[in-house]
């Protein structure tokens, strides 16, 4: 087996995150990109020390477990939307068992397992999009979508994305009408010239309350008092509360602020998880599964159980939302974020909830908890994707608390850090699924840990 030569064969099984294994003359190959059962072509680009992986060419044979046309049009060149041909059940079953042999094998003993959660909603959930600027391929016309699956450059035309609200779809189309119009540029990231970059929506669930935020570069120049006036025109289900213009020269193909420029109404919207009422800037991290967080937040806090007279870290708080729903049931209740504006924010949730006993922390964990006089009873974790990182591991397993709650949006790194827990006398208790991702490869985990 080579590189660059093609093969046939049937994925036998997806592993988190999507990597479908495929059996060629006694040897695996990941084929990423496809779903089990399907028999597929695939051409071999990488391969070193026996471990072989293969490039999606073409389907040949549709998988027993797609029984429902697709939902959008641009499936299934589009890289959101992976399972959305397989019944919400089979995606479940398929990411319980991907879970739960990931954790099995870091733990290395009997798994307490509680199965998997689904989400309230299977479509038009995500409370945030960032939709990019582009053209469908080279020199075509402008475009603002998501990416083709597998590429870089390519921008579809994502017109009917069935993971947002229909009012997110409809202020996509009337931002991509304006700038056509206009004949702006879209910023090319090898080159570093252009104008358009992203436009990121943000919408409450609940509230229906609405963010429209354009990303641009400096090299052009437009008068966005006609957008405005378009974007509120439009006859939307929720209400558009704000319009910002983001300008950004980075040359990261990332949404951050050099500038923001208010051009209607207000930088936050307010969302409600559970009772509590938050408010969500920008830049700060919410839960993109409004409903779905509900469940996950339900579980943490069984999770954490009574906490009446103690004290909690909530490490990675983002706007606090775990923070303020725990502080009821816990003595005091220490949230640290490394985004100030989300800090800042979960200060005046907090406020806003009526909760005196939470108090939040601007800074990375691995500096704060050295300044950090208490010492907590219960910690809880939601780090970013790539986990905690390597040198705050030992300072929170110093505090040697008697229970650590582990929340991770990729279980990969959660898999990693387990037998830091366990080497250090932790054992997993309690350990389910969640999720928050339907029709993608993405799935939540969380992990109860108590030391022996």
């Amino acid at each position: 087996m080579k590189k660059g030569e093609i093969y046939e064969g049937r994925i036998e099984r997806v592993d988190f995150p999507n990597r479908g294994i495929v059996t060629v003359e006694d040897q695996k190959v990941i084929v990423k990109n496809g779903m089990p059962g399907q028999r597929v072509r695939f051409m071999i680009n990488k391969k070193r020390s026996g471990r072989a992986e293969g490039r999606l060419l073409e389907v040949l044979e549709k998988s027993p477990l797609e029984t429902r046309e697709p939902v959008c049009g641009v499936f299934p060149e589009c890289g959101g939307c992976m399972y959305q041909t397989m019944s919400y059940e089979a995606q479940l079953k398929m990411k319980e068992r991907q879970i739960y042999t990931l954790l099995k094998e870091a733990v290395g003993e009997d798994l307490p397992w509680e199965g998997i959660h689904g989400s309230p909603m299977e479509f038009a959930y995500r409370n945030k999009m960032e939709f990019s600027f582009g053209d469908e391929y080279k020199d075509g016309p402008l475009s603002l979508g998501l990416h083709k699956k597998g590429s870089s450059y390519d921008v579809l035309n994502t017109v009917d994305c069935k993971l947002v609200h229909k009012d997110m779809t409809d202020i996509r189309a009337c931002v991509l009408e304006f700038f056509q119009e206009k004949k702006a540029s879209f910023y090319k990231k090898m080159q570093h010239v252009g104008y358009l970059r992203h436009l990121l929506l943000r919408r409450g669930v609940t509230t229906g309350e609405i963010l429209v935020h354009v990303v641009t570069t400096t090299q052009e120049e437009y008068d966005y008092g006609p957008l405005v006036e378009r974007l509120l025109a439009l006859p939307l289900e929720g209400k558009i509360v704000g319009i910002l213009h983001i300008l950004n020269d980075s040359l990261s193909d990332v949404v951050q602020s050099d500038e923001t420029r208010l051009l209607y109404g207000k930088d936050f919207f307010y969302e409600e998880l559970l009772g509590l009422r938050f408010k969500v800037s920008t830049f700060s991290f919410f839960q993109p599964n409004s409903l779905a967080a509900e469940v996950l937040y339900s579980v943490v806090r069984d999770y954490v159980g009574n906490t009446k007279n103690r004290t909690v870290f909530d490490l990675y708080s983002g706007t606090g939302t775990i923070a303020q729903l725990i502080a009821p049931v816990a003595k005091e209740v220490i949230g640290v974020e490394i985004v100030e504006e989300a800090v800042e924010a979960a200060r005046q949730n907090a406020a806003r909830n009526g909760l005196a006993n939470c108090r939040f922390l601007a800074g990375d964990v691995l500096k704060v908890l050295d300044t950090l006089p208490q010492k907590p009873d219960t910690i809880i974790l939601d780090p970013p994707r790539d986990g905690i990182h390597p040198k705050a591991l030992p300072k929170i397993l110093a505090y040697a608390v008697d229970q650590i709650i582990y929340i991770s949006c990729k279980p990969t790194s959660l898999a990693r850090d387990l037998p830091a827990f366990l080497e250090a006398g932790y054992m997993v208790e309690r350990v389910c699924a969640i999720d928050q991702f339907c029709q993608t490869v993405h799935v939540e985990s969380i992990c109860k840990l108590v030391r022996k």
